[in-house]
């Protein structure tokens, strides 16, 4: 006589997720930083499938002379989104990552890690978001997405992103 799993054991087996997270880096040694990020999110929040390039791009939303390296990776996890926002806080701080903003205002950082997508989950919530909501303005985030992500999974994305803006976004 074989064992079968009871629906109580099917509905509170823990499942994998697929989250994809942005990284950028512009003060210290910023391709030891991103290194650090990715080998630190593959021990604390799950194992790490695919990295993009790493290309260096300019400040986005403030001025400063420190040019950013970014990277967007996909991984695969047990933890809900809010715990992966809490982990990748924590890296954050423990990389030097002190404050998001200064006065409302986008600042030099050793680090910063955000979550762009959760499998193909919306998120609302006082502290998270997802969909990313400024994902959708930024290149230094669409190219490298667009390098990891299945061809037809970024298609249903920009589809996805069609229908769910207004016509001025």
């Amino acid at each position: 006589m074989s064992a079968a799993l009871s629906p109580q054991h099917k509905t509170s087996a823990k499942r994998l997720h697929t989250v994809y997270l942005a990284l950028g880096s512009n003060r210290g040694d910023r391709l030891f930083m991103l290194n650090d990020a990715v080998r630190r999110i593959n021990e604390q929040v799950g194992v790490v499938r695919r990295l993009s390039s790493i290309i260096e791009t300019e400040p986005w939303g403030y001025d400063s002379d420190s040019p950013y390296l970014n990277a967007v990776l996909r991984c695969r996890t047990m933890l809900t989104p809010q715990q992966v926002l809490k982990v990748t806080q924590e890296i954050e701080q423990q990389m030097g990552r002190t404050q998001k903003t200064v006065y409302g205002q986008y600042t030099d950082r050793p680090i910063d890690i955000d979550i762009l997508l959760y499998d193909s989950r919306t998120v609302t919530l006082p502290d998270l978001i997802i969909p990313h909501p400024r994902m959708w303005q930024r290149s230094f985030v669409m190219e490298p997405l667009k390098e990891i992500m299945p061809r037809r999974q970024y298609e249903r994305l920009l589809e996805r992103r069609k229908e769910t803006c207004s016509p001025s976004e």
